[in-house]
This record gives structure tokens, sequence and C-alpha cells, in this order.
């Protein structure tokens, strides 16, 4: 029987490694091809399907986040909400505040014309209410709200099942929040969406009602639960399963193919009420393979795809200035679009690489000095 790594632990988990790179992938091309106006050609139907990227990222997220606090749980320890708290926050803020800086500062690393209010940042809500007609700068940022909402309130809905002895019973509140997500979707798309779809720009009330809410994107990071709670709590059922990694895998990929189809026309019915879950199931499978002792990804130790998974999220957060940069600076030497998109992604990586160096490996310096001060 293969041993299973912890991925609370220092065990690389390789096979999320190459997911969170795919990941990064798939929303970098999405956005260029928007930033750059479609080009080049070949593009866009390469990477329509990119704005899956994040739902990879939730999935990861859910996994990788629960199996700590529930790794905690079954060594019957109570939840510190300040410890994780601490560890989210000098992860996650100060790299973002840099770049929420860079864009307030410097007009010209923004890829759209106008920025919603500071305020919208500082409180992660940009995702609520979003108009990305008229505030469609650092727009991307909206996922970011999701998962930080979630950082919120998974700690504190555990430490509360874990205080009232409720936890081991509440696998119908993974279940009921499941349902919930799509009967919200339901109202969202036949009370606020379908009103508006007479209007001109009706896509935007779809974006704004639908695809960047907080509670109905929840599909990918409860996915993500679904998969720690198994891997955790049931050891003889993970078993079983992690014996079909490469099965796991493949399986995904069908899934996440019907999910394309499905996805085609994003706004109609059955996508908007579907597809999310659907994706997150796709990728949730994939995850599963992943983690999964007896399957390539977990055996492939790349370097390429760990260096990709370290900078994703520096990537995330600067690549759409970062591309509207390079393209705006270099716009006079008519450069050819696929050299172009070359080109960007050097620099995104180069910034990406800059900031992970000069904020991101700092903070975390000082969050493992005061973790083990907490320790001590």
């Amino acid at each position: 029987m293969a041993e299973r790594p912890n991925p609370g632990s220092h065990q690389k988990l390789y096979g999320l490694d190459h997911l969170r790179a795919l990941a990064i992938i798939l929303v970098f091309f999405f956005h260029y091809f928007i930033v750059s106006g479609g080009e080049p050609e070949w593009l866009p139907k390469v990477a329509s399907f990119g704005w899956t990227g994040v739902d990879l990222f939730f999935v990861l997220s859910g996994f990788l986040i629960s199996s700590q606090l529930f790794s905690q749980i079954k060594q019957e320890r109570l939840i510190s909400f300040r410890i994780f708290f601490l560890k989210r926050f000098f992860r996650i803020v100060p790299a973002f505040l840099v770049t929420v800086g860079i864009y307030f500062c410097f007009p010209f690393f923004r890829e759209k014309e106008a920025l919603p209010p500071l305020w919208r940042f500082l409180t992660f809500t940009q995702n609520f209410g979003l108009n990305i007609k008229e505030n469609g700068t650092f727009s991307h940022c909206w996922s970011l709200c999701v998962e930080e909402h979630f950082y919120l309130f998974l700690p504190l809905i555990l430490i509360f099942l874990q205080k009232t002895k409720l936890f081991f019973t509440s696998y119908w509140l993974l279940a009921a929040l499941f349902f919930l997500g799509f009967v919200i979707r339901v109202y969202s798309y036949n009370y606020l969406y379908l009103p508006k779809i007479e209007e001109k720009s009706s896509w935007l009330y779809w974006y704004k009602f639908i695809y960047y809410p907080t509670y109905n994107r929840l599909d990918g990071l409860l996915t993500g639960i679904l998969i720690a709670g198994i891997y955790t709590f049931s050891p003889n059922l993970w078993n079983r399963l992690s014996k079909y990694g490469n099965q796991f895998i493949l399986s995904g990929l069908c899934v996440l193919t019907g999910a394309y189809f499905l996805c085609e026309n994003q706004q109609t019915f059955q996508a908007s009420v579907f597809g999310f879950p659907l994706v997150a199931l796709g990728f949730g499978l994939m995850v599963t393979g992943a983690i999964s002792p007896v399957s390539f990804l977990y055996k492939w130790n790349s370097k390429v795809t760990t260096f990709l998974a370290t900078l994703s999220y520096g990537i995330y957060l600067t690549h759409k200035g970062v591309i509207h940069t390079t393209q705006q600076v270099l716009q006079d030497f008519k450069i050819e679009h696929n050299t172009m998109l070359s080109v960007c992604i050097i620099t995104c990586i180069s910034v990406a690489y800059l900031l992970h160096l000069i904020v991101e490996k700092p903070f975390m310096r000082l969050r493992n000095k005061m973790l083990r001060q907490d320790k001590s």
C-alpha cells in the first residue's frame, strides 16, 4: 500500500504543481487574446476555454487549504484562526497590495480605462456588482476575492463544528452548499439576468450577476474540500480510489470536453447553471489523479512546472498589466503577433519572478519567523 503524502507537510506533491502551472497557462492565454484584441489569429479558438483556469485554482485551493485544516482536526487539535489568518495574510496580501499600488500609481500599467474604487480592492468586495465595461481594469482580481471569502469562512465554520462536536456529521453542509449553488444560479439567471437580456450590453449583466459573485462560484472550492475530506478521513476509500490515478485524469479530461461544448455559449441557461459544477467536477477528477501515487502526474518531477507553479500567483496578479505595458512600449516596432506573444510571456514571467524575490519571499520569511515565535 502506497504511503499517502500529507499536503500540509513538507513532502512535495508534484502533480499539483503541474496542475497549478496548467491553471496559470490557461488564464494567461485567455486574457492575452482579450488584451491583444484577438491576436494572434489562432489564439481565440485555442484559448477560449481558458477562463476555466480560475476554476482549477479554486479546486486546488479547496483541496490544499482544507487538507491543512482537516489534518489538525484529525490530530484533535483546535484550529487557530489567528495562525491560519497569519499564514494566509503574508502569503496573499503583500504581493496583492504591491500590484494594487502599481495599478493606482501608474496609469500606463492599466489594461483598461478605469479602476473600481480603492476600497473595493482593500475589502475584497470587487466581485460584487462589478461592471467590467466601466471598471474593467484589474477585473481578474474577482477570483482572489472569492478565495479570500473562502479563507475567512472555512476556518470559522470548522472551528464552530469542532467546538460543537458536529464536525463528523457535517457532510450534509457540503451537499447543501452544492445544491444551494444551483438554486442561486437559477434565480440569478431568471430574475437578474433575463430581464436585461434585450439590452445592448446584456453580457455585462451576465458577468455581474452570474459569473463574478462568490455565491455562484463555490463549486470548485467545495469539490476541493470533498477530495480533502476523503483523502484525510477515509484512508480505506482513498487507498481504493488512488489505484486508478491515470483513469481519474483521463475521466477529468472527458468531463472537461463535455463542459467545453456545454459552455461554448456561456450565457445560456444550461451553461450558467450546470457549467461551473461540470468544470469543477472535471478538474476535481484531475486533482484526484494528480495526488494518486500511481499516476504519471504524481511521479513526474518537472523543474519547469514547479517554477511556473511557484510564480503562478505573481503572474496571475500582474499579467494583464504587463501584457498591456509590453505591447504599448513595443507598438512602434511593428512586431509580428506570434513574436509579441513570446515577448509578453517572457516579460510576464520576469515581472512575476521579481515580485517573488522582492515581495513574496521576504514576507514568507517574516511569516515563518512570527510562527516560530508563536510556538516558542
